[in-house]
C-alpha cells in the first residue's frame, strides 16, 4: 500500500535528503508543493483531498479543509506551534496533529540571541547608516551581568538562558513549571510575570499562541519594563501587542524590540516598520541547515508513525 504525503513546509528536505528517502522507502508518494505554482493554500485544497498524511508549513488548516481530506490521517507540523491548525476539526475527523519539539531549539535560541544583541548595540541601524552614506554612531548597552528574563522556559527558553550565562546574566524565568535541573544548571529564580517585567533588562518570549497567551504583552506590561529593556519575541505572533509595542517604541518607553513573529507575515503593512528601534525579520528562527534537516526527519518519522500504527509521540493532546 502506498501513501500520498503532501509536503507545504518550504525547507524541507532542502539541506539533504534524508527524509525523502525514508518517506520513498516505506512506499510513500512524496508530493512537494512550491510557490512557483501558484499560491499554496490553493494548491493544497485541491491536492488534500486524497493525501493521506501533510507535512505542514505555517498555512491554515480550517474544519472546511480537513472535512474535505477524506483520507487523511496526519498532519505533521515542521515545526512546534500548531495554531494554525483546527485541533477539533482534526479530532473530529480522526486526523493526528503532531509536532518536532526540540529540533529547532537550537537555531531560535541563537535567533534570539542574534537579535538581543543587535538591539543592544544598534548593529543593524550602524549598518543600514552607512550604506545610506550618513553614518550614525548611536549609544548602545551592555549585555554583561544583566538580567534576563524568559517567558516560556521550555527548551528554547532554556537554550536561550543558557546561552545567556556566558554573558554573567542574572536569569528570571515566568513558566508554569520549575525545571529543577536548569535551575542547578544557572541559577535560574522562578517569578510572576510583573517581577520579571520589572527587573529585567533583556526579556525573551518563548510561548506558544494560546487564548490565555494573546497579547499578554501589551500597554500594561510596557509601562512595568525598565526605559532601557529590550524585548525579543522568536514565538508566535499575537503574544505581543504590536499596537502596543509600537506606541513603547516610538515613545521611548523601552529600548528596542525584535520580532522574528508578527500577528501578519510578513508585516508589510504594520507601522513597526518606519521605527529603527524594532527588527522585524521572517519568521526564520529555523532557518538553518541543521535545523531543517532534524526538523525534516523528525516530521517525515511522525507522520510514518501515524500512517503505520495510528498513533505518534509527538502528537498534540
Amino acid at each position: 500500500m502506498s501513501y500520498k504525503v503532501l509536503v507545504t513546509a518550504r525547507s524541507f528536505g532542502k539541506t539533504d535528503s534524508k527524509a525523502t528517502d525514508l518517506l520513498k522507502a516505506n512506499d510513500c508518494v512524496v508530493v512537494k508543493l512550491e510557490a512557483a505554482n501558484g499560491p499554496i493554500e490553493e494548491q493544497l485544497k485541491k491536492e488534500i483531498v486524497d493525501a493521506d498524511a501533510v507535512i505542514a508549513g505555517l498555512e491554515d488548516y480550517s474544519p472546511e479543509l480537513i472535512a474535505s481530506a477524506k483520507n487523511l490521517k496526519v498532519i505533521s507540523r515542521y515545526g512546534v506551534g500548531y495554531d494554525k491548525v483546527d485541533l477539533q476539526a482534526a479530532k473530529d475527523n480522526d486526523v493526528v496533529v503532531a509536532i518536532t519539539p526540540g529540533a529547532n531549539g537550537d537555531s531560535v535560541a541563537d535567533l534570539a540571541m542574534a537579535l538581543m544583541l543587535d538591539l543592544a548595540r544598534n548593529v543593524t541601524t550602524m549598518d543600514n547608516s552607512i550604506k545610506a552614506k550618513n553614518q550614525k554612531r548611536p549609544s548602545g548597552v551592555e549585555m554583561w551581568q544583566k538580567t534576563l528574563g524568559i517567558i516560556g522556559a521550555g527548551r528554547i527558553g532554556q537554550g536561550v538562558g543558557k546561552r545567556c550565562r556566558g554573558f554573567d546574566m542574572k536569569i528570571l524565568c515566568y513558566d508554569m513549571y520549575e525545571n529543577e535541573a536548569f535551575k542547578q544548571e544557572t541559577g535560574a529564580q522562578y517569578v510572576d510575570l510583573d517581577t520579571l517585567l520589572k527587573e529585567s533588562d533583556f526579556i525573551t518570549i518563548h510561548s506558544p499562541l494560546t487564548p490565555e497567551t494573546k497579547n499578554m504583552i501589551s500597554t500594561e506590561q510596557f509601562k512595568m519594563m525598565k526605559k532601557d529593556a529590550i524585548i525579543v519575541n522568536t514565538a508566535r505572533g499575537g503574544i505581543v501587542d504590536e499596537d502596543a509595542l509600537y506606541e513603547a517604541l516610538k515613545s521611548g518607553e523601552i529600548r528596542g524590540a525584535g520580532l522574528d513573529a508578527t500577528v501578519d507575515e510578513p508585516p508589510y503593512s504594520s507601522p513597526l516598520l518606519e521605527l529603527e528601534n524594532c527588527i522585524l525579520t521572517p519568521h526564520a528562527g529555523a532557518a538553518t541547515k541543521e535545523a531543517s534537516s532534524k526538523m525534516s526527519y523528525m516530521a517525515a518519522e511522525n507522520a510514518l508513525e501515524v500512517l503505520k500504527t495510528g498513533a505518534c509521540k509527538f502528537a498534540v493532546k
